[in-house]
């Protein structure tokens, strides 16, 4: 951009009144983080919170807590034989019945569940591919859930079950692309809707694609976004859904956290076509994006901080800058991040 338009303090008439009414709006909306006491050090990039009560989380060295007071108290759940483990991923169903995904190579990924809480735990799957990575695990419902991995000869690995983890399928879909892959960050970058809908974003310097499918897996779309993928470390690290039409990807290179170039990308048809934002991006790296329905706000975090948009992605404004990995919000007000070194926060809204 050149001339007068690219120097700060110019804007007048109605893009100046825009922009005072777009902030106003904004001071209403959450300001920051309340600190919860997760009672561990360790890394956590898995949050799942079901209702406004009932929270899980999980992270490094086989950590899975729940809260049933809505983070008031945490509480340590042992899944036996995982204590070197990497939980990248944990989805709940209610307070009782939780799966939990480990990411590493080889055997170091595995799909657990409890069915009483976390007192006992089964372990589902082990992967049985040697150069293999899961990255992201997702719930259509009590039994029906779906697993993302890194390619295995040349393909994405998708593995569906439909009777609550006995049995696997793995699902065939287009190539990947040489050096593409997917982030287990955040444990975000595979979202599903209700059905068999199920949705997956990729990054690596082929990346920055959303796969999607309709039908459980069976068939699929691919489409590029916008989103930079000039690196191993740049993509897609997170998607989320407003509505049928409308939803959000966020990203950019882990490796310069402080880059907001490239880093989201916004759908208002359903995923057909994908677009960068008009007005200002994150303000860096963003490895997780959640929607919180009852304010119709869109809530981006990262490691260099957390960015708001009540426009549906087209303007963001920062309003932490602590570091968190993952984020997960109910249908109502609520909504938790988690993050490095046993980091938890509960949005506060005014």
């Amino acid at each position: 951009m050149s001339g007068n338009a690219a120097r700060p303090g110019r804007a007048t008439g109605p893009c100046r009144l825009v922009a005072v009414f777009y902030a106003a709006s904004l001071a209403a909306l959450p300001q920051t983080w309340e600190a919860q006491s997760s009672g561990t050090s360790a890394s956590l990039r898995g949050v799942n919170a079901v209702t406004k009560s009932v929270v899980w989380a999980s992270g490094a060295a086989g950590t899975v807590l729940r809260s049933l007071d809505g983070g008031a108290t945490w509480h340590a759940v042992v899944v036996p034989g995982a204590a070197d483990l990497d939980f990248r991923a944990v989805r709940a169903w209610d307070s009782r019945t939780a799966w939990v995904m480990s990411s590493g190579p080889g055997a170091k990924s595995r799909i657990y569940k409890t069915a009483d809480g976390g007192a006992h735990w089964s372990m589902l799957y082990t992967n049985p591919d040697a150069g293999g990575f899961f990255d992201a695990l997702a719930l259509w419902g009590a039994r029906r859930a779906v697993v993302l991995g890194d390619p295995v000869d040349g393909q994405f690995v998708i593995l569906t079950t439909d009777d609550g983890g006995q049995t696997w399928q793995r699902r065939k879909l287009p190539p990947a692309l040489p050096n593409e892959g997917a982030f287990a960050a955040s444990n975000s970058c595979l979202v599903v809707r209700a059905g068999r809908e199920v949705w997956f974003g990729t990054g690596g310097l082929s990346g920055a694609r959303v796969f999607h499918s309709r039908h459980g897996g069976d068939r699929w779309d691919v489409v590029r976004t916008p989103l930079r993928h000039d690196s191993a470390a740049a993509g897609i690290f997170s998607l989320a859904f407003g509505d049928s039409s409308h939803e959000v990807a966020v990203g950019g290179d882990y490796g310069k956290p402080a880059d907001s170039g490239g880093n989201v990308a916004i759908t208002s048809d359903g995923g057909r076509t994908w677009s960068e934002p008009a007005g200002a991006h994150p303000k860096g790296y963003r490895s997780a994006v959640a929607y919180l329905a009852s304010r119709k706000l869109w809530i981006a975090v990262g490691t260099s901080g957390t960015d708001i948009s009540s426009d549906g992605g087209q303007r963001w404004i920062p309003i932490d800058n602590g570091a968190y990995n993952a984020i997960s919000a109910t249908g109502g007000d609520s909504a938790w991040a988690v993050g490095p070194h046993g980091r938890i926060g509960k949005l506060r809204l005014k």
